[in-house]
């Protein structure tokens, strides 16, 4: 399998940023870690391996891009209006940096914290998105902000700024991805998350599937499964 490193100054950021890219060909998918994790989870928690006849083939291939969470969402040391603005110099980082050099719309996937991130964006740039994966998310963004409001919160808080989302730019887009998916166990913590966010797309005419498996599945192991499944049937 083809595994390439690459290490790059980001401006949006002002360091560097560490990705690790799977694969010759074949549908890209745009891997998010999980909360305040690296961009080589994915290998090492084997679920490379588990897509590797997938990558081999030129079906799919993974883009794993790092996290600043630990500057952002999770910095209980910064002013709420700081950790908001730090994520979204990340998704500014994504944006511009990452995904022209992707040649096309990506299938955005994540687990845990990486869910959020894969929907957020998705929703937020539905024309540079081509599909979401979204495992075991937590997606109610106010819980890291600390009972703080402005602008940036609403807007990147699914649950403030979706029920109010009419504008048919964002809407058309969301609705043509392809996949569009949301899965999470019954004994989650944040299975509640999965069925509102689920609720609040559908609403909006988004055909999202929502799968609930059973058991806790909030752990590498089942979101191992989940990719397989997902993407091989």
């Amino acid at each position: 399998m083809q595994r390439d490193y690459i290490k790059e100054y980001s401006h949006r950021l002002g360091r560097d940023m560490e990705i690790l890219h799977f694969g010759h060909a074949g549908r890209t998918l745009l891997v998010f870690p999980t909360s305040m994790g690296r961009f080589f989870q994915w290998e090492d928690f084997g679920l490379v391996e588990g897509l590797g006849d997938l990558i081999e083939s030129g079906a799919v291939q993974l883009v794993c891009v790092d996290s600043v969470d630990g500057e952002s969402w999770y910095a209980r040391d910064r002013p709420p209006a700081d950790r908001v603005r730090r994520h979204l110099q990340y998704e500014a980082y994504i944006v511009d940096e990452v995904l022209p050099r992707l040649g096309g719309p990506p299938l955005a996937c994540g687990a845990s914290f990486g869910a959020l991130h894969a929907v957020l964006l998705a929703a937020r740039h539905p024309t540079r998105v081509g599909g979401f994966i979204a495992l075991s998310g937590a997606y109610d963004t106010a819980r890291w902000l600390d009972g703080y409001h402005d602008d940036n919160a609403y807007f990147t808080n699914l649950f403030a700024f979706l029920p109010g989302l009419t504008d048919a730019a964002y809407l058309g887009p969301l609705r043509a991805m392809d996949p569009k998916v949301i899965a999470t166990g019954e004994q989650d913590p944040n299975v509640d998350d999965s069925r509102k966010l689920a609720a609040l797309l559908r609403d909006k005419g988004v055909d999202v599937g929502l799968e609930i498996w059973p058991g806790w599945a909030h752990d590498w192991p089942y979101w191992k499964d989940m990719m397989r499944r997902y993407l091989a049937g």
